[in-house]
């Protein structure tokens, strides 16, 4: 039995973000035969990191995770990235520089990422984004994200209902999710508007899995975009921009059950995968 230490500067408990829910379930399915334990970056430090010596580290989001505590993981070599964004930019945003490439000035925690077992990407388009960044050997894609079974219980049950004619879009403070431009784009196409707002994770997959399409036309690149995935997998059409890691892969063509089948069976070989890069 391997032990295992999540560090994320936060938890599903704390932000119901896609790389939260997803690191949520990382945690759940790991822990059906191992020891595993979840600590904040801002509570981690040397004295912990060295007293867990024979721990697998995987390291989530770590933007509140101090130098220190950085170059005490890369001395021990035992930790991987599972990538979310783009925390190897200094704008987090690849999309500010042609082709998503930014300048070597630009970089920011290279050796973090150099020195790490893999960084853990979620898509084909995301991890080409990485290596031109990067130019690293250890990069390696899971293609797809982590969701409960009663997450995908439910939407395979929302897939089946009715749909009402109209053009889902989240709102979200985030500017990156450019929820102005959304509105605009359907105002101008005369698309009937599902305004969703942030409410219960249930409650928002029903209200988005009742319409007939999704738009999403996010400023930064999204390394899958586990919302775009959702719509997908509950039926609906997509209208996306080019920023969208989840439209690029192969599984993308799929919807409804279909989908859920494939993304149902990403629990274990995602879990597998991670397990096996530490083996």
């Amino acid at each position: 039995m391997s032990e295992y230490i999540i560090i994320a500067d936060f938890f599903a408990n704390e932000i119901s973000g896609g790389g939260e829910l997803n690191n949520e379930e990382l945690y759940k399915l790991l822990k059906k035969d191992h020891n595993v334990i979840k600590i904040k970056s801002t509570q981690v430090t040397p004295d912990f990191l060295n007293k867990n010596t024979d721990a697998n580290f995987i390291v989530a989001n770590f933007i509140q995770l101090s130098e220190e505590c950085k170059q005490s993981l890369q001395k021990k070599k035992k930790y991987i990235i599972y990538e979310h964004d783009h925390k190897y930019v200094r704008t987090r945003n690849p999309a500010d520089y042609p082709n998503y490439t930014a300048p070597k000035e630009e970089l920011v925690n290279y050796d973090f990422y150099r020195n790490a077992l893999a960084i853990v990407c979620q898509s084909n388009f995301h991890e080409s984004i990485v290596k031109r960044n990067l130019n690293l050997d250890n990069i390696t894609n899971v293609g797809g994200n982590l969701w409960s079974i009663d997450s995908l219980d439910l939407m395979t049950e929302v897939s089946k209902k009715e749909k009402f004619d109209k053009c889902a879009i989240m709102v979200s403070q985030n500017w990156h999710k450019n929820t102005e431009e959304a509105i605009q784009y359907c105002n101008a196409k005369k698309n009937a508007i599902d305004l969703i707002y942030p409410c219960d994770y249930n409650e928002f997959l029903e209200r988005l899995g009742q319409n007939t399409k999704f738009i999403f036309l996010p400023k930064t690149p999204e390394t899958l975009s586990r919302i775009v995935v959702e719509a997908r997998m509950m039926g609906l059409g997509i209208i996306a921009n080019n920023n969208i890691g989840a439209t690029k892969e192969p599984w993308f063509s799929l919807k409804g059950p279909d989908l859920i089948k494939i993304m149902r069976e990403k629990r274990q070989e995602i879990t597998t995968k991670i397990i096996n890069i530490f083996s």
